[in-house]
């Protein structure tokens, strides 16, 4: 008799054990897919930033290419070729960025600075309300 009580309180902690390890197994697997989601918000984040980067660096070739008069870019320019340059490029902010907006300042030289343009690229991440801007200053 005393053989059959040993085994029933075998039976029954093992229940229990088992219980307890699909819990701690569930949490583990929470955790997981939580690092899951955050590994594709940092993606995402990424790829915006590179989109912006290359973006502004498109612009600061076409101002290269094109730097007569040197105020052309601003969108007061009235060089023709200047104009589609800067909606073509302002299109492909909007498109390749969620929230995608552009802004192009540019600063006259002088006898000891240069001239600089100033290219910000700005664009709103999912889930966040402020949006992330980067910025490109190119000195001719």
């Amino acid at each position: 008799m005393s053989h059959m009580q040993v085994r029933r309180k075998v039976r029954g902690f093992t229940l229990v054990e088992v219980l307890i390890a699909l819990i701690v197994l569930s949490i583990g697997l929470l955790g997981i897919a939580a690092m899951y989601v955050e590994t594709l918000r940092a993606n995402r984040s990424a790829l915006s930033r590179t989109q912006a980067i290359a973006l502004a660096s498109d612009l600061a070739d076409r101002i290269r290419a094109n730097r007569v008069p040197a105020n052309n870019y601003t969108g007061t320019g009235v060089n023709a070729r200047a104009i589609a340059d800067l909606a073509a490029w302002e299109a492909q902010v909007a498109d390749q960025l969620p929230g995608g907006d552009a802004a192009v300042t540019f600063r006259a030289g002088t006898a000891t600075t240069p001239a600089q343009y100033m290219i910000q690229v700005s664009w709103t991440e999912v889930g966040q309300d402020d949006p992330s801007t980067f910025e490109l200053r190119l000195e001719i």
